[in-house]
């Protein structure tokens, strides 16, 4: 890595070099374990996450069908594990005692030097093996890597690697790789003649070109097995019914409700003035998709309220589904 003029509200002319011999501290720690779960797997949380995910798997919820299954019980959803150890409003695991990991003080450092952007890059699960009711897994988390300071679209910015294990009575029961870019969002410049690049494009690649090519065309397609016939959203090679890999779509109504949603206050996202609420819209087609609600007040939200889409240019090649609320 080499060094870097720091931007506003960096006035540290020496920040890189500190930051960097921060994280080679951090790193050099190695693994360092956090807190036990502050409560057992329990089936209360399984239940509310699965009807969240919809997760309608019997293996995770019906004691008698978990009884009959390869298992001979129940058993937490995989996609789970970070739930059980998330941190809280008041400290890791809502223990404002606890120490903390080791990328806590790296982070730090990062929005004292102005760099209060995040974004999420990459984040990848690998499971060992499912966790059972009255488990409390503990996390171990190591910071992996540092990179930048890199020019990116959203702003300069530096790579913060780390990864996770979690142990249930000394066995390792699944580990995750989480890399984020935390940016320094400066303030984009912008003439009336100059439409700059949305920074937050979509990636788009095979299972999800028709999706977006529809956006473009101001319909809203959902995936439908070319087999089964059953609709899925978000789009995927593989139908989770059938495991068939013809697919095709329909054309929603674009009507829709909200299921949940969340008011985004920080950190500041480009191109976007916060607060806003994202919302989990339920589609009468029975499928779900996130968006963004828009011309009205994020506090006008709520559960239940009814939904249509709208399409937004957001730059000369990007269009974007968005949801406002629809007269009853």
């Amino acid at each position: 890595m080499t060094a870097a003029n720091p931007p506003a509200g960096a006035p540290d002319p020496d920040f890189h070099e500190r930051l960097t011999a921060l994280a080679e501290k951090r790193m050099a720690a190695g693994e360092v374990y956090g807190e036990a779960a502050a409560d057992p797997v329990n089936l209360p949380m399984i239940r509310h996450w699965a009807a969240a995910m919809g997760d309608a798997n019997p293996l995770h919820t019906d004691a008698e069908a978990a009884a009959a299954g390869v298992h001979g019980e129940i058993v937490a959803p995989p996609a789970m594990i970070q739930v059980w150890t998330m941190p809280g409003l008041a400290g890791p695991a809502g223990r404002p005692e606890s120490a903390g990991s080791p990328i806590d003080d790296v982070l730090a450092a990062l929005d004292a030097a102005g760099y209060t952007g995040v974004v999420a890059t990459n984040c990848e699960q690998t499971y060992d093996r499912y966790l059972r009711l009255g488990e409390r897994p503990v996390p171990a988390t190591r910071l992996t890597g540092l990179s930048g300071p890199k020019r990116t679209a959203l702003g300069e910015g530096y790579f913060v690697t780390w990864n996770v294990t979690w142990y249930s009575e000394g066995e390792r029961v699944a580990q995750m790789l989480f890399r984020v870019l935390k940016f320094h969002p400066g303030e984009r410049k912008t003439t009336p003649d100059t439409r700059q690049p949305y920074p937050l494009g979509p990636a788009v690649n095979d299972d999800t070109a028709f999706f977006w090519e529809g956006v473009a065309r101001g319909e809203l397609r959902i995936q439908r097995c070319a087999d089964c016939g059953e609709l899925r959203h978000p789009p995927g090679p593989v139908c989770p019914s059938c495991r068939s890999v013809g697919r095709t779509y329909v054309v929603a109504s674009g009507e829709g409700e909200v299921y949940s949603y969340v008011v985004h206050h920080n950190p500041p996202i480009p191109g976007w003035e916060t607060p806003f609420a994202v919302a989990v819209v339920q589609l009468p087609e029975g499928v779900r998709i996130v968006g963004a609600v828009v011309d009205c007040a994020p506090a006008e939200v709520g559960i239940g309220m009814p939904l249509r889409v709208t399409y937004r240019q957001k730059d000369d090649n990007l269009i974007l589904p968005l949801w406002v609320p629809r007269e009853t």
